[in-house]
C-alpha cells in the first residue's frame, strides 16, 4: 500500500517501552462495554461494542501521551529555551500540561476563537498563550516563536514521539480486548490514528481499524484517494479538534501501511451522537469525542453487526455553553 520509503513507524518493543516509560505518569484510561439498555438501540445489531475513555486522560484527551513523550525527548539545552505550539485546544492543553509536569516553559499559539475553557486551562497550567486571529497568522506566529526564541515548536500531529505516544493508546485497547474485530478511531490530522493503526496491527492484524473524518474536514481521506498527503483548501466542521487542514508524510505513511479504511460524517451525525452519549451514558462530549460513536451508529452501522467492536472517545475539552447548544441541536435532530 506504500512505498518503499514510506516510514515503518514504531516497533512494537518501542511501544511497550514507551507505555513502560509512560506508566504512573499517564492515565491507562478504561474501556467500558456499551452494553446498557439506554445506547444497546442505538448499536449494530448483535454486537460488542466497547468504549476506550480517553476522555479521562491528564489534560482531557489522548494528546497528553505524546505530549510528554516529546518533554522526554528534549535535553537540558531544549529543556531551558522552552517549547511552542500551535493549537486550537486539545494538543495546547496537552503541551501545557506535559510542560508544567516537567518544569519547561511553554508558549501556545491559539486561535481567538478557541472554547475559553481551553484558553483558560492553558494558562492555569502555567503557559503563555498568544491569542492570533486565523489559523494561517498562527502558523506564522509559532513559527516566528520557534526562530526567535529558540523554543522547540512540538507538532499537533506528526512526529516520532506523537505517534509513538498515540501508539500506547491503541497497544491498551488490544491488551484489553485482544479478539477485537475493528476499531474506530477520529481523524484530525493523523496523530492518533497513526499510533494506534500501528499498534493494533502489530498485535491483531486482523482487526480492521477505520478512521472517522468530518466531510468538511477530511485531509486524510483525499489523501488515501490521491495516494500522497493533500491540503484541503477549507476547513468548515464543528470539530475544532478535527480540523487540520493536512495530512503530512509521516504520520500518513504510517496510517496509509496500517488503516483498513477512511469514512466521512456529517456535522449532524456528531450532534446526534453528543446527545446520545450524554442522555445514556452522561459523557459530555466534544464533536471529536463523539465522532467515533457516530460513525459507528451512522455509516458503519450495517457494516459491523454482530461485530467484536472499539471506539475510542478522544477527548472532552468543551465549555458548558457551547456543549449546550450542541446538545440541544442533537436532540433535536434525534426527536425531528
Amino acid at each position: 500500500m506504500t512505498s518503499s520509503n514510506a516510514p515503518a513507524g514504531p516497533a512494537l518493543d518501542e511501544i511497550k517501552g514507551a507505555k513502560k516509560s509512560l506508566n504512573g505518569r499517564i492515565v491507562d484510561t478504561p474501556m467500558v462495554a456499551l452494553s446498557s439498555d439506554r445506547i444497546r438501540p442505538f448499536l449494530p445489531a448483535d454486537a460488542q461494542v466497547s468504549i476506550k475513555l480517553e476522555l479521562f486522560q491528564h489534560a482531557g484527551s489522548f494528546k497528553a501521551r505524546g505530549a510528554l513523550l516529546s518533554m522526554d525527548a528534549l535535553d537540558d539545552e531544549a529543556r531551558g529555551r522552552g517549547v511552542t505550539a500551535l493549537s486550537a485546544g486539545n494538543h495546547a492543553l496537552a503541551v501545557a500540561w506535559a510542560a508544567h509536569r516537567e518544569g519547561v516553559a511553554a508558549k501556545l499559539v491559539m486561535p481567538d476563537y478557541a472554547d475559553p475553557v481551553r484558553i483558560e486551562g492553558c494558562k492555569a497550567l502555567g503557559a503563555d498563550v498568544v491569542l492570533v486571529d486565523n489559523i494561517a497568522s498562527a502558523f506564522t506566529e509559532v513559527d516566528r516563536i520557534a526562530a526567535d526564541e529558540g523554543r522547540v515548536q512540538i507538532h499537533p500531529f506528526e512526529g516520532k514521539w506523537l505517534t509513538l505516544g498515540t501508539s500506547t493508546c491503541g497497544l491498551e485497547i488490544i491488551t484489553q480486548h485482544p479478539d477485537l474485530d475493528a476499531v474506530i478511531v477520529p481523524v484530525g490530522g493523523g496523530g492518533l490514528i497513526s499510533g494506534v493503526a500501528r499498534a493494533v496491527k502489530l498485535m491483531s492484524p486482523d482487526c480492521q481499524v477505520i478512521g472517522v473524518e468530518p466531510v468538511g474536514a477530511d485531509s486524510l481521506y483525499q489523501s488515501f484517494q490521491q495516494g500522497k498527503p493533500v491540503k484541503i483548501e477549507r476547513v468548515d466542521t464543528i470539530a475544532d479538534s478535527l480540523g487540520a487542514p493536512m495530512a503530512l508524510p509521516y504520520s500518513f505513511g504510517i496510517a496509509r501501511a496500517n488503516v483498513d479504511d477512511v469514512i466521512r460524517i456529517e456535522d449532524h451525525e456528531m450532534l446526534r451522537a453528543i446527545a446520545i452519549l450524554y442522555d445514556t451514558l452522561k459523557i459530555a462530549a466534544e464533536p471529536a469525542c463523539a465522532a467515533s460513536t457516530a460513525a459507528l451508529i451512522g455509516p458503519l452501522r450495517d457494516r459491523l453487526e454482530g461485530k467484536r467492536v472499539a471506539v475510542i472517545a478522544c477527548g472532552s475539552n468543551i465549555g458548558e455553553q457551547k456543549f449546550t447548544e450542541m446538545l440541544t441541536k442533537g436532540r433535536a435532530l434525534l426527536n425531528g
